[in-house]
């Protein structure tokens, strides 16, 4: 077995040489591949920028040249599909992405050449698994490798829970129990723990690879800032002084998109040249300003939270947070955008108490509580007709005071139709319903278990405040996500 091994592991180090022009595996890359080559699970906790989607990219061109089976790459990202795509090809490695930028006849045609075994390696959400057309695909093909990007979405104790996430251990036993890797940037202790429970698994089966968390090139500031006037002024002084940032991209994240659009004009206003973006954009307008990012050679751009996810540039100096996260997995996976060359970056917090205030609120529109579920219920239910005659916006007037950024409704629907209450979790099929429904599924009844989700988001808001007064950062972190390294 060990000669075995040895050959694999050679074949995937030739694999790494000749389709991605690097010399040699870095960190636990080698021991994650070793691993799985070996036909053993693995969960990969390792820091953004650290190299995760080879553990799952060299095992689809590594094998006897008559194996035809597939790495399927189950992902929420629809918008990096295509980054990761394209760079694959440029690599020499036949893959494909099939989600719902697509139009239907593009689906059709990826789909025809799945079945036909043209690819080696496929990315999908799982909500594709929802298609029965897509299902029946697999019991032609065979997986070789079952790989979850973002594994923290599965938990819903995690900071980014997807429902359809939830359903990976029916997924797998779907695809028949394939071998499996989970990977993610941030994933605490009990995040890790309810990725295995959610994938039906448990440590003796799936062997947790951890890298750590330290980056020594990332220089971690916190300044406490009072009001608007005060930021503005710090801002314009890492912006104007600092050699680092000077040399590369800049990046500074804000949570409101009016707040970022007002530092903007201010920015103009004291002659720095930058771009904005966030999801007031258009698909086209955002796609632009992401290659702009990556093609100038000083960039400064101002964005929310949904930025940078596939930025593929080594050379960012600085991440600067305008506004305080939300958790401490946010800003974890943001600052690990910089310095992904390795020289010095700078990743600064301008902290502001009251920044806290909005992200209480943001809390509580994320987490519908048990009378928001049952009043929901109640308009699916017993007039369900004014529900689909009117739509989603008569509903959300009809059970909150409506705010652009109060979730609870999509949310509320996401999670009915996990509990197969409803058709789907958005639109149309999200109002109506599978069967006779009289009361709500358990867990969206039991107000013990919702407000102990609803504490779960306000520990990692606190832990964002405890990280600010630590004295030393890069300890806290180390402490947070479970990781002395």
């Amino acid at each position: 077995m060990q000669n075995y091994l040895s050959h694999r592991l050679e074949d995937a180090v030739a694999a790494l040489r000749q389709h991605f022009g690097f010399q040699d595996f870095q960190g636990q890359q080698a021991a994650i591949l070793q691993h799985l080559l070996s036909g053993q699970h693995a969960l990969v906790v390792m820091p953004t920028g650290g190299g995760k989607s080879l553990c799952y990219q060299l095992p689809a061109v590594v094998g006897p040249p008559d194996d035809d089976s597939i790495v399927l790459v189950l992902s929420p990202l629809i918008a990096l599909m295509k980054d990761q795509v394209d760079r694959l090809s440029m690599h020499g490695i036949e893959a494909t992405y099939i989600n719902s930028s697509l139009n239907g006849h593009e689906r059709q045609q990826r789909m025809q050449a799945l079945r036909d075994g043209t690819f080696r390696l496929v990315y999908v959400t799982p909500e594709r698994f929802r298609k029965p057309e897509f299902r029946a695909i697999w019991k032609q093909r065979q997986v070789r490798l079952l790989a979850i990007d973002e594994a923290h979405c599965v938990s819903q104790w995690g900071h980014d829970f997807r429902p359809d996430y939830s359903r990976l251990k029916e997924i797998r036993q779907f695809l028949g129990l394939p071998l499996t890797v989970a990977l993610t940037a941030t994933a605490t202790p009990d995040c890790q723990r309810d990725i295995l429970r959610q994938l039906g698994m448990d440590a003796r089966e799936m062997r947790i690879f951890h890298s750590g968390i330290k980056r020594p090139n990332l220089h971690l500031k916190v300044r406490q800032v009072w009001n608007e006037e005060e930021k503005l002024r710090h801002l314009l002084e890492l912006l104007s002084n600092s050699q680092q940032i000077e040399s590369g991209g800049t990046i500074v994240y804000f949570t409101l998109i009016k707040t970022l659009q007002r530092f903007s004009e201010l920015l103009r206003q004291h002659g720095f040249v930058h771009t904005c973006y966030h999801g007031d954009l258009s698909s086209p307008e955002r796609r632009a300003v992401q290659e702009a990012f990556l093609q100038a050679a000083k960039p400064l751009i101002l964005a929310t939270n949904a930025f940078g996810m596939g930025i593929d540039r080594a050379d960012i100096r600085a991440v600067i947070h305008a506004e305080v996260p939300g958790s401490l997995e946010s800003y974890y996976q943001e600052i690990g955008r910089a310095g992904r060359d390795g020289k010095v970056a700078i990743c600064c917090l301008l902290y502001a108490s009251d920044d806290l205030l909005t992200q209480m609120q943001f809390i509580q529109w994320r987490n519908p509580d048990a009378d928001f579920y049952q009043r929901l219920l109640h308009y699916l239910t017993c007039r369900g007709e004014e529900v689909r005659a009117h739509g989603f916006q008569w509903l959300n007037r009809q059970l909150q005071n409506v705010h652009p950024h109060d979730h609870r409704l999509a949310t509320a629907l996401a999670m009915l139709d996990r509990h197969d209450v409803v058709a789907g979790p958005q639109p149309p099929a999200a109002f109506e319903l599978r069967r006779e429904v009289h009361t709500l599924p358990k867990p969206l009844a039991d107000a013990g278990y919702l407000d102990r989700k609803r504490l779960a988001d306000q520990r990692r808001l606190q832990a964002m405040v405890e990280y600010t007064q630590a004295s030393d950062r890069k300890a806290f972190l180390g402490q947070y996500f479970g990781s002395d390294s």
